[in-house]
């Protein structure tokens, strides 16, 4: 029996190849890309205490790691990623309290410290922010009242709302960082343009081009094509509103 993707599920992804409402380009290097169908992912997980059954797995073109089609009891679809050891035919739920396998989500609360998680909500209820790309994973460090404490990939510990739903196991391709593109039309299928040297450009393009020969940049501080100095400077603001919520920042 041939799988076919849910229809309901997919939609056709518009190509914005970088430009904003305005048609001026907003982010550069981007364009052209091969078509893609958007999967509809559920991030809120929200149907409580409904099991659902793992139909298949499959490729996501729009992310890093795979997708699981899941059928619930009452016969609703859905699609989330896929954790590492979670196979067809198995069964997961979203629940206030739930087994600790990979695939069950539940609240920060209910997870046993030492776990290690994926999809995290940043807000009670908004859906999964955190943690979402192909191999990543959080370690729950800690439970004190309503303040969970995680680890993340970066190394970063940070303060959670014990309400927060995540789901349980490390997310899957987990060989992704090791892939090789292989060759300069992938790029293009994937929709990324080249990117030109600003030394190769010329001054009014870039503010390191110019000069006869290879004459370097020609400036004590390399800039962006917009003028602004770009070694060593802060781009974080001082004001953010998760700063409170971060207790040790990366690589330190």
């Amino acid at each position: 029996m041939k799988f076919t993707t849910p229809k309901h599920l997919t939609s056709i992804l518009p190509k914005q190849s970088g430009r904003d409402i305005s048609g001026h380009i907003s982010t550069r290097h981007q364009g052209g890309r091969h078509k893609r169908f958007y999967r509809m992912i559920d991030w809120k997980r929200d149907k409580i205490g409904v099991p659902a059954r793992v139909a298949a797995l499959e490729y996501d073109p729009n992310r890093s790691t795979d997708i699981a089609l899941l059928v619930y009891q009452d016969g609703e679809k859905s699609y989330i990623p896929a954790p590492v050891g979670l196979a067809v035919g198995a069964t997961v739920i979203s629940a206030l309290a739930a087994d600790v396998k990979p695939g069950n989500s539940m609240p920060l609360s209910s997870i046993p410290v030492g776990t290690i998680v994926h999809n995290v909500e940043i807000k009670p209820g908004r859906g999964a922010q955190m943690i979402r790309s192909a191999g990543t994973g959080a370690t729950v460090l800690s439970i004190e009242g309503n303040a969970v404490q995680l680890k993340l990939p970066s190394g970063e510990i940070r303060v959670f709302d014990s309400h927060c739903r995540a789901t349980v196991g490390q997310l899957g391709n987990v060989e992704h960082r090791n892939e090789f593109i292989g060759k300069a039309g992938r790029s293009r299928h994937m929709g990324i343009r080249p990117t030109v040297r600003g030394v190769a450009q010329n001054p009014r393009s870039h503010p390191h081009g110019g000069g006869e020969g290879r004459s370097g940049i020609g400036m004590s501080s390399p800039k962006s094509p917009w003028g602004k100095h770009t070694l060593g400077k802060k781009t974080r603001s001082k004001k953010k509103y998760s700063n409170k919520f971060i207790l040790q920042r990366r690589g330190k």
